[in-house]
């Protein structure tokens, strides 16, 4: 029986294999003089790069404190035994492993990963062959009405897998594959009998950053396909885990090392669409979404620290779903160094559809465009508003402010509030004190302590006191409405539902005018009963019977003097919300783009002031 691997041979191994070319498949090392190379630990969050390679000695993180040698530092990354190892880098270099006559067998028990990695350069080899044959029509057709010819399909070693349950199996088969390997590779999966777990679908290999291919996308084509699921991907196996694959690394790897940039789409088509295109440092996340542990693995391709400042940029659809993974994302945006953004193409198209559109141009220009990441999310905040109205303008800045707060570097604070202002239409000022607000108050955790996937919407908030002082005009306002309708008479003729901005108040004015308005109440003993038993809200009905018989805030009889000073500053302070909303539309508004409405809403608002001037003469005069 075979024995344990030669001493010699693992010399072999360990003196042919180039240790920085092996690194460098997981890690973007750059020099660090001395002729030793560095990158951020593959095994360490880290911000500073501590991770040291050196050709002649190996490799060390002087921050976690691991280190060693070539064999180690595969066994550690991919979960390999030490057999694993050796026999992985000697049929990379090229070394013949012998083994000792009569000794314990050191081979790991089931399917060894080299044969896993085998027997899916054989399947891949296998279903890109497919492609050409007429039952792949359909697939064909798939791939030329989005814009990729054959060259394409061959780049990225698109296949077909046919519709014959077992041709796969059969051909692993024969190319000496038994069915505890083709099963333990996610390729064949067992029912009443050995059967291809990819059947009448379009394939993308999957594969790692050295190329190899650890499993398969796989997307419906035909309508009786059994299977529901547009994709189908491979199952997690000893060397597929799909939170830690990214679909097209192995081709963007060096680029994005080159420009320390990396995009993100949603699918395999897009990837396709963006490299055709010129953006050839596009990857997916591979039928999940994307995690923390593809960030780490962009974060090493990236070299993702303070010395080499790179981008990350995602392409979301502006629609809930985008909106919600783009908070998603924001939410872990601490784990990089490098900048964020997101890309968002016109009508919701993804690169795919636009680059069928618009043309490889297209695409770029979609990239080019980018808006940081922070803006989009604070921008789909404050959409959720209507700005036209002061409260929702109020809810607008607290909830953006928590995210603004939340901004990793603390020196842009400042120049995103001065954004927020801008986008809320508030005085920045007023957008940099509700920020220092959120910062004090903290981040927002939920009952397990950790940050919330997305910032919930704000519930509705229970209704203010009625006491409150930024009521009390309106409160005494109604106080004379009931109890001395005849002296408040026909003053109240410019007074509308809208002069009341706490909703209970605003619900009492509109049973008074309902009953007729206050002239109704003139010599009618009843009127306070009247509006009261109208009332359907509690809160109203409880507020009418308060305001009956609360005392008059002057110790005489009101007369048209202290009538027309609550009248008039109601009215006033209307008008201040007025001028106020009208000024937040104006500085939203683009007055070379948009001339006409800016000159219309510049009209209304001179009327207004001169408005407000008249009343607070009459004020005055009261």
């Amino acid at each position: 029986m075979a024995g344990r691997i030669r001493d010699d041979d693992i010399a072999t191994v360990r003196e042919k294999a180039r240790i920085e070319e092996v690194v460098s498949s997981y890690v973007t090392l750059r020099n660090a003089g001395g002729g030793s190379l560095k990158g951020l630990c593959p095994f360490h969050d880290e911000k500073t790069p501590s991770f040291t390679v050196r050709p002649e000695r190996g490799w060390h993180c002087f921050g976690c404190g691991e280190g060693g040698d070539v064999i180690s530092f595969l066994m550690k990354i991919d979960g390999l035994t030490f057999v694993e190892a050796v026999e992985r880098l000697a049929d990379k270099y090229g070394v013949d492993l012998r083994r000792e006559e009569g000794g314990p067998d050191d081979r790991p028990k089931g399917p060894q990963r080299r044969r896993l990695i085998e027997a899916h350069a054989v399947a891949q080899e296998f279903y890109a062959g497919q492609l050409a044959t007429p039952e792949a029509l359909q697939a064909r057709q798939f791939l030329s009405e989005r814009g990729f010819d054959q060259a394409a399909a061959a780049h990225f070693g698109v296949g077909f897998a046919p519709r014959d349950g077992e041709a796969l199996w059969h051909h692993l088969r024969d190319r000496k594959f038994s069915l505890d390997e083709a099963v333990a590779a996610g390729l064949v999966a067992v029912g009443r009998g050995p059967y291809d777990r990819f059947r009448g679908r379009l394939l993308w290999p999957i594969r790692e950053t050295n190329s190899d291919t650890i499993g398969f996308g796989a997307r419906r084509i035909f309508e009786d396909d059994k299977i529901e699921a547009k994709y189908l991907n491979t199952p997690e196996t000893p060397i597929y885990k799909k939170s830690q694959v990214l679909y097209g690394v192995d081709l963007a790897r060096r680029d994005m090392a080159r420009t320390s940039q990396a995009v993100i789409v949603e699918g395999y088509t897009d990837v396709m669409a963006c490299h055709l295109a010129g953006v050839t440092t596009a990857v997916a996340t591979c039928g999940t979404a994307f995690g923390d542990e593809h960030a780490k693995v962009l974060r090493r391709l990236l070299a993702d620290h303070e010395e080499f400042r790179g981008e990350v940029i995602f392409t979301f659809d502006g629609d809930a779903a985008g909106q919600k993974a783009a908070l998603k994302v924001f939410h872990g945006d601490h784990q990089y160094v490098a900048q964020t953004y997101v890309a968002v193409a016109p009508e919701g198209m993804d690169p795919c559809d636009l680059r069928m559109k618009g043309g490889d141009a297209a695409v770029r220009e979609l990239i080019a465009t980018r808006q940081p990441l922070y803006r989009f999310v604070l921008a789909n905040v404050v959409g959720r508003y209507d700005l036209d109205r002061a409260d929702s303008r109020v809810d607008a800045l607290r909830e953006a402010s928590r995210l603004v707060a939340s901004v990793r570097d603390r020196s842009k604070v400042d120049a995103f509030a001065r954004e927020l202002a801008g986008l809320v239409g508030v005085d920045p000022e007023e957008a940099r004190t509700e920020v220092r607000r959120a910062v004090a108050r903290g981040p927002r955790t939920d009952p397990r302590g950790s940050a919330p996937e997305e910032p919930p919407r704000p519930a509705r908030a229970d209704l203010p006191d009625l006491r409150d002082p930024r009521f009390g005009i309106e409160r005494e306002t109604l106080k004379l409405v009931l109890q001395h309708p005849i002296a408040i008479g026909r003053t109240t003729a410019d007074i509308g539902t809208n002069d009341f901005t706490h909703p209970t108040y605003r619900g009492v004015w509109a049973l008074v005018e309902k009953a007729g308005g206050p002239a109704a109440g003139d010599g009618d003993p009843s009127w306070v009963s009247k509006i009261r038993e109208a009332a359907t809200d509690p809160q109203v009905t409880s507020a009418v019977s308060a305001l009956a018989v609360e005392p008059i805030l002057t110790a005489r009889e009101p007369d048209a003097s202290y009538v027309a000073h609550h009248v008039f500053r109601l009215l006033e302070l209307t008008t201040l919300r007025r001028i106020a909303e009208l000024k937040s539309r104006l500085q939203r508004t683009n007055p070379v783009e948009h001339p006409t409405d800016y000159n219309k809403m510049f009209g209304e608002l001179a009327a207004l002031e001169q408005h407000r001037r008249t009343l607070r003469d009459r004020i005055i005069g009261s």
